[in-house]
């Protein structure tokens, strides 16, 4: 596969993967993007909180894992498939984001044959941290 089809297909990937009814629907936003990196938003909104203005965990862990799913596609090498999935994900909750959009910054910062280590750190608007996490991403034939 060429690298001209690789970058197509990235930024296919990239297209689609905020269209999809769940990370639509959270409303996520990829923001920028290059090979091995993404970060990611999260507008606030209520209807993602437990109490109008904290985000449920749930939330967080969502931008998290798309977040670490975009770093890993950001780099991919599509001949070695298209079949993904999260293999294992570990977030440690930092801090509460009080009525804030939600910046996830993401980069893959391993590739093996099929699994692709990630590490995210996800702040405020304000650059309070607000979670740290590592992901392992699986794309195969």
């Amino acid at each position: 596969m060429t690298d001209t089809s690789n970058q197509e297909r990235r930024e296919t990937v990239r297209k689609l993967m905020v269209q999809t009814p769940y990370i639509g629907g959270l409303g996520i936003e990829i923001v920028d993007w290059s090979e091995n990196w993404a970060k990611l938003r999260l507008p606030f909104h209520e209807r993602l909180t437990n109490d109008g203005r904290v985000y449920h965990g749930g939330v967080v862990a969502s931008l998290v894992d798309t977040a670490g799913a975009a770093a890993a596609w950001s780099g991919h090498d599509f001949s070695k498939g298209t079949k993904a999935s999260t293999v294992s994900m570990t977030v440690n909750y930092l801090s509460a984001a009080d009525r804030s959009d939600l910046m996830a910054e993401a980069r893959a910062i391993k590739r093996g044959k099929e699994l692709i280590f990630t590490t995210i750190e996800v702040t405020d608007v304000n650059e309070k941290q607000i979670a740290s996490a590592v992901l392992t991403y699986r794309i195969a034939l």
